[in-house]
C-alpha cells in the first residue's frame, strides 16, 4: 500500500500529472479568477509541448548523468550490485514474466563488467506489487543468457532506498563495502546517495547514458518518448528530495 501511495503522489508531481494538475486549476479559476486561469493554461501549455521535445527532455536526464568512466578500472570494487529496472509481465513469447528493456540493459553492462573484473555479483530488486521478485529474475537472465553466477539475490526491498539496506546487511556480513554500483546513468545520483548512507564505498557503474547521432528537426517536435524521459528527471529529482529528507529525520 505504501508503495501504491508513494508512485501515485509521484505521477501527480511529474509530467504529464503535474501538466494535468495545473489545467484543473486553471479550470477552476476559469469564472472567478478569468486572467490567471489563462495564464496558467499558457503556463501549461508551454510546459507540456518543452517537456515533449527531445531535446529538452535529453538535455535534463544528462543533467543527472555522472561522468563516463571505465569502472572496472578501479580494482578496489569488492562485489558487483545490480540495481533492477523493471519487469515484463506475463510475456507472451517467454512464457511468463522476465526483466523489462531497462532492467535487461543493466543486467547486460553487470555481464561485462563481471567479465572484466571477476567480482561476485548481487543483484537487488522486490516485489512492491506482490508479484515475483525481480531480482530473481536477474538472476535467471544472468545465469542462461549471459552465463555469469550470482552469489546473492536482495528480493525484499520495494524501492532504491531499501535496495540500499538490504544490501548492505548481505554484504557486510561478507566484509564487503566497496562496491560497483550498476544502474541507469540518471539514476545513479538518487542510487549512490542511497548506497553511501547504508554504508557503501560506491564505484558508479553507469549505463543507459542519453546519446543523439546528431540533431534535427525531430528533437523539437513532442512525443511520447521524451514526455516520458522529462517524467524520469523529475521522478529522480523529487526523490533525492526525498531521500536527503529522510535521511535528515533517520527514516
Amino acid at each position: 500500500m505504501e508503495w501504491l501511495i508513494t508512485n501515485a503522489i509521484a505521477a501527480l508531481l511529474t509530467p504529464p500529472g503535474i501538466v494535468l494538475v495545473i489545467l484543473l486549476i486553471a479550470l477552476l479559476l476559469t469564472w472567478r479568477r478569468p486572467r490567471l486561469a489563462r495564464g496558467l493554461v499558457f503556463v501549461a501549455f508551454i510546459a507540456l509541448y518543452a517537456l515533449s521535445t527531445s531535446f529538452v527532455a535529453d538535455a535534463l536526464l544528462q543533467a543527472l548523468e555522472p561522468p563516463v568512466r571505465d569502472p572496472a578500472a578501479d580494482k578496489s570494487g569488492q562485489a558487483i550490485v545490480v540495481l533492477g529496472g523493471g519487469i515484463y509481465y506475463n510475456a507472451p513469447e517467454y512464457g511468463g514474466d522476465t526483466l523489462n528493456s531497462a532492467a535487461v540493459m543493466r543486467v547486460r553492462y553487470a555481464a561485462q563488467l563481471y567479465r572484466a573484473s571477476r567480482k561476485p555479483v548481487l543483484v537487488a530488486g522486490g516485489a512492491p506489487l506482490g508479484d515475483a521478485p525481480e531480482a530473481v529474475l536477474m538472476k535467471t537472465v544472468l545465469n542462461r543468457e549471459f552465463q555469469v553466477p550470482v552469489q546473492w539475490v536482495e528480493e525484499t526491498s520495494r524501492n532504491t532506498l531499501e535496495n540500499a539496506r538490504v544490501s548492505y546487511h548481505l554484504l557486510n556480513a561478507a566484509g564487503i563495502r566497496r562496491i560497483y554500483l550498476v544502474t541507469h546513468a540518471w539514476h545513479m545520483p538518487r542510487a549512490r546517495l542511497a548506497f553511501e548512507h547504508a554504508g557503501f564505498t560506491v564505484i558508479p557503474a553507469s549505463t543507459g547514458y542519453i546519446t543523439r547521432f546528431e540533431l534535427t528537426v525531430l528533437d523539437f517536435l513532442p512525443s511520447a518518448t521524451a514526455l516520458r524521459d522529462s517524467s524520469r528527471f523529475f521522478h529522480e529529482v523529487i526523490g533525492i528530495g526525498w531521500y536527503h529528507l529522510r535521511i535528515a529525520i533517520g527514516g
